[in-house]
């Protein structure tokens, strides 16, 4: 899917392409999940600031709860203490209810949002309670493989980005977004191959 966008950040920078030749091609693709896009979305928040087996197991007690659909019409129709009991914190059940209002009220419209540009995209979804500019990026990457995504808050991308250059060290958001500059319009590609440049760190980061 990436073979292009690949070859032409190869022809741009040998350190990239030494890591290709050891990583292999790039297997980034739109992941399926539950309930679309929403699905994702509320994925993605109950992952936040846990680790990955105690998210899977809320997660999956939150997909009992929707009879394994999550649908903005189903969240709604939940008690909010069956969301607490299904082991998501207070913030955690606000922000996926707020997700799931402003579907339903039309204030945000899911199954159009890919006609928008990924600026629009980030800004849309970042009104959102407890939906920032990272987890839209990674919407942008998972689910719409949208090919230009450069997430420089990312801590797996900072440290992979000066491990395959030879930093001294992590750069910093700013001076990434400027580093990013030489491999538009491939960044997603180039974020992917960040990971992988990190030992132990293998895509989709979680909630992904």
């Amino acid at each position: 899917m990436w073979e292009a966008e690949t070859d032409e950040l190869c022809r741009r920078s040998p350190r990239f392409a030494a890591l290709v030749g050891a990583v292999g091609p790039c297997t980034l693709k739109p992941r399926r999940m539950a309930g679309g896009f929403f699905g994702a979305l509320a994925r993605s928040i109950l992952y936040q600031q846990l680790a990955g087996r105690a998210a899977e197991t809320i997660h999956g007690r939150f997909l009992a709860l929707c009879d394994g659909r999550p649908t903005p019409e189903n969240v709604l129709a939940l008690p909010v203490e069956d969301l607490r009991g299904a082991g998501l914190s207070g913030a955690k059940a606000a922000s996926i209810r707020d997700l799931a209002e402003r579907c339903m009220s039309g204030d945000i419209r899911l199954p159009g949002i890919g006609r928008l540009s990924d600026g629009e995209i980030v800004a849309e979804l970042s009104r959102v309670r407890g939906i920032g500019r990272w987890t839209a990026e990674m919407f942008l990457m998972f689910q719409l493989a949208r090919p230009d995504v450069w997430p420089t808050g990312d801590l797996g991308v900072r440290k992979g980005f000066a491990l395959i250059h030879d930093l001294p060290s992590m750069p910093e958001p700013k001076d990434l977004e400027l580093l990013g500059d030489p491999y538009r319009p491939y960044r997603t590609v180039m974020a992917w191959y960040c990971w992988r440049a990190v030992e132990g760190v293998s895509p989709p980061p979680q909630g992904w």
